[in-house]
């Protein structure tokens, strides 16, 4: 479903994203770990469409984001990180406006938001003018925009970041949930969401792949059995060399 092959983007001097590769199937969710300043953003946006890569592709349910950047998107539900909400609007609103600039239109508009509003526990909300939502609730709209044309690939850049403890269990269920027939790719720093909504998770420092497996195979190559243990081993590279 997703299939990335040498990825790279650079910026100046600074190479953000070196070579990568790996593929999401369908009925995964893919953890994309890595420190702040990883490359793990900006690998999303190039995935997306959002900016172009330096070299190399990425496919969405085979069609090259490089060559066919419009049919690659229509198989695409984004969220990005800090996601761009209209506070003056209704959720309703929102998502109705959202559904038609998908170019859904009358009775299958109205079925897909009312459909995105369920799935994301909105229905309480849904009249509600989002500048009067809790951060909670606004996430779960940004979400429901991305479901609205029920895409086979979801992208989500750090889909639980600022969320209180009940809000981030309630969202990585909804990814579990939603990765049983999709293929998921989200961003996190938070690594107790690989054993909680991953069924596999990729570790990248300075826009390498440098760990790979399932939450069991990860906690193996810890040695310890502790995925920070791993995660700083693999990742502390500037703050070794500071030291």
């Amino acid at each position: 479903m997703i299939e990335v092959d040498h990825l790279t983007k650079q910026f100046g001097t600074k190479r953000a994203v070196d070579h990568l590769s790996f593929t999401v199937k369908k009925g995964e969710v893919l953890g994309f770990l890595g420190p702040n300043g990883a490359g793990k953003s900006t690998t999303m946006r190039m995935i997306t469409g959002f900016i172009p890569p330096t070299s190399g592709d990425a496919k969405v349910c085979g069609i090259s984001i490089v060559d066919n950047p419009r049919e690659a998107k229509t198989k695409i539900g984004y969220l990005p990180e800090s996601a761009p909400l209209y506070n003056d609007m209704t959720v309703i609103g929102f998502l109705k406006f959202c559904a038609s600039i998908r170019g859904l239109k009358g009775s299958e508009k109205n079925d897909a938001v009312e459909r995105a509003i369920e799935t994301c526990f909105l229905n309480t909300v849904a009249q509600q003018s989002i500048d009067t939502l809790s951060k909670g609730y606004r996430h779960r709209t940004c979400l429901a925009q991305a479901l609205l044309h029920d895409p086979e690939v979801l992208i989500l850049d750090e889909p639980t970041d600022g969320l209180d403890p009940n809000q981030k269990f309630e969202v990585r269920q909804l990814i579990k949930r939603l990765g049983q027939t999709k293929a998921i790719l989200f961003s996190t720093h938070i690594l107790e969401e690989v054993e909680a909504a991953c069924s596999r998770a990729v570790i990248v420092d300075r826009g390498k792949i440098v760990a790979d497996g399932t939450p069991a195979e990860l906690l193996d190559q810890s040695g310890t059995g502790s995925l920070t243990d791993l995660f700083r081993k693999v990742t502390s590279r500037d703050t070794e060399a500071a030291a």
